[in-house]
Parts: C-alpha cells; structure tokens; sequence
C-alpha cells in the first residue's frame, strides 16, 4: 500500500499588471513571473516573496508521486481540517506562512497537534532560525561563528549603536530576502538610522544590525540528520556579475529582479572555485549550526567570511526554495545537480530521510 503523502504549500499569486512596480504589462509576453517584482499595492512590496509558483509545487508534487499518493495540502485556513480529514502517514512541509515570527512553524505545529508526522524542522527550529537575533544567539552560546550584532527596535537604537562601520541592516523576521536590499549596507550613522526607520516602519518588526562582512559569501545547501548529515557542493556567489556599481549583496534585487529567467544573473559558482581548506571551514561551520538549531531532514545554510577570510553563518534556511526550471539558479536544486541528481531525485532523497526518521523504513525501498 503506498505511503500517503500530504503536500503542504504556500500558493504566490501573481501581481494585477496595472499595480505591479516594474513588473511587464503583459506578463503573458515575458517567461518572467510577475510575482516576483516588488509590488507597491502590497503593504510589504514583497510580502509573498517566500511562497512559491504554480510550476514549483507541480513540480514538486510530480516527484512526490513517484514514491507515495500526494494530497495537495494549500496552507490557508482550510488546512487544519483537510489535514485531520485525509491524515496522511506524513506531512511533506514547503509552506512559509504569511504573518508573525512563528509562520513557518505553523504547519509542523499544526501536524503536531493532530499527532501526524511532518517532514523538514519542527516548529521550534523553525521559529528560531526565522528570528535571525535569536538564531545567532544559540549559534554563538554552541561556538557556530557568527557576525556580532545589535537588535534594533526603534530608530533610537540604530543612532546608539557601538558597533563599528560598514554595518549590515535587514528585518529580523523574514527570509528570500525580504527587506534586504543594496540600501542595506550602511557606511555611516546617517545612512544606518535612515534605513533602520524604513525597515522598521514598512515590516513592523525589529531589525538586525550586525558587522558587515566583506569577504566571499557561500550557501550551503544540507541533507540527512544526525551523523549521517551532509553538505551537497559548496555554492559561491559571484559579486562581479551583478549590474556595475552595486554592492556586493545577495538581496531582493540578485535573487528576484535581476536575476530571471529570461536574463540569468551568471552570480553562482558551484562547486564553488575555493581551496579545499576553506571549504572545509565552510562545511564545519555550515554543519555546526545546522545541529545547533537541531534542523531535520534539510536545510540551506548562507555563510560569509569576515574580513580574516574566516567563515561566519549569516543564517539558516530550514525550509529552502526548490525552483525547479535551472534558468531560475535555485540555489538547492543547484547543489544537487552538482552532486549528480536531478530535481525528481532531490525531492524523493528529502522524502525518505524524513520517512527513515518518521518509520524507520526507507520510501525508497518501499517503491523499489
């Protein structure tokens, strides 16, 4: 009998052209979404940058099917009782909840209230990878590198800092790159204040200031739990292909606008072009803070070197974007494709480590 998979997910809607800021009036004219450029109509511009596409959740139920039943889950306000009506043996997670600190524990927590198992972090980990101060706070009491930083929580904060310039500024509870933009990098007091207020105005929630780190920046793409955890090849982030004159900042702009389908931004190298000494800094220091926050089955891990060269984790993806068309340069599938599997097989390896952990049986073996 084949293993009952529910697919929780969170659905992007596309933009209404005559309101999308940059976005083509005819979307049907480009093969680039609309959903992705910042929208002004939106009390966030980029309020739904961390769900996902119509082809992203085909995509990913496509590959689910090859090893169990799918059930589409939609994460709305349906889900609490579709899931205690179909109850499948597992909760397949890509959904990132809308609202508050704690959205994207709120599917594992709801799976865990009904006592059906869920793929991916719980919802404590997931909490605290989400609040950016307090994941650094258990990285730094586990000895995980990490920049030092203040939390800001009003523009008062931001004129008091004692941290030295370049200091870096992004929302405390967001991810995709929400909020962090090429304005994040601030050289002085001025500029600090004026982007700390505007972040806290528009997303109404405290704002991380940390030492800006100068050197390469690396993610980390990680499968398995326990021992047998693992890093897939090491993504580099090229900064001289972004558009002359910006920062070198993986934010809104590099992941979403000018980065697209239709004109790739070339910013990935993977395997990153690095000595075998630095990779393995960066995989030590990926791994520490992957079992620090106690991550399960997967996660994307961002890290950047200090001005030494030394590894620092800027933060934890324990639900990372798998974008399944290559042209779109998600970083996880990315990885993967490196190591020699293809998107179904990304999907199906996620699936049965999260099946091994939940059954002890392997989901694998089951379809084999």
């Amino acid at each position: 009998m084949a293993v009952r998979i529910g697919l929780a997910f969170n659905l992007k809607p596309s933009a209404p052209a005559d309101t999308t800021a940059g976005a083509p009036t005819d979307p049907s004219a480009s093969d680039d979404p609309n959903s992705r450029a910042l929208r002004d109509d939106l009390p966030q511009p980029d309020l739904y940058a961390e769900w996902d596409e119509p082809a992203t959740i085909d995509a990913v139920e496509r590959a689910l099917s090859t090893v169990g039943q799918v059930y589409r889950l939609e994460a709305n306000t349906s889900f609490p009782a579709r899931l205690a009506l179909i109850r499948p043996d597992f909760v397949f997670n890509i959904a990132e909840g809308l609202y508050g600190p704690n959205r994207e524990g709120h599917v594992p927590a709801i799976c865990e209230f009904l006592d059906i198992p869920c793929h991916a972090s719980d919802p404590l980990t997931l909490g605290l990878a989400l609040d950016k101060r307090r994941a650094k706070e258990v990285m730094s009491y586990h000895g995980v590198p990490t920049a030092p930083f203040v939390l800001a929580r009003s523009p008062a904060d931001a004129r008091n800092v004692q941290l030295p310039f370049p200091l870096f500024v992004k929302p405390a509870f967001e991810g995709s790159g929400k909020g962090v933009t090429v304005k994040s990098l601030c050289r002085n007091r001025s500029q600090l204040v004026h982007q700390v207020s505007h972040l806290l105005a528009t997303y109404a929630e405290p704002v991380v200031i940390e030492t800006y780190l100068p050197g390469q920046e690396f993610t980390v793409a990680i499968l398995g739990n326990g021992h047998e955890a693992r890093c897939l090849p090491i993504i580099g982030m090229r900064f001289d292909m972004l558009p002359k004159g910006a920062p070198p900042i993986y934010g809104y702009e590099a992941k979403w606008i000018w980065d697209t389908p239709s004109k790739p931004l070339e910013i990935y190298d993977c395997p990153a072009d690095i000595s075998e000494s630095l990779a393995e800094e960066v995989r030590a220091a990926a791994l520490a803070a992957y079992h620090a926050l106690e991550c399960r089955d997967w996660c994307r891990v961002d890290i950047r070197c200090d001005a030494a060269g030394r590894p620092m984790v800027v933060e934890l993806n324990p639900l990372p974007g798998v974008l399944p068309d290559p042209r779109d340069h998600s970083c996880f599938p990315k990885a993967a494709a490196a190591a020699g599997m293809s998107y179904d097989d990304l999907i199906r390896t996620v699936a049965d480590i999260a099946w091994r952990r939940i059954s002890g049986r392997s989901l694998l073996a089951e379809v084999a």
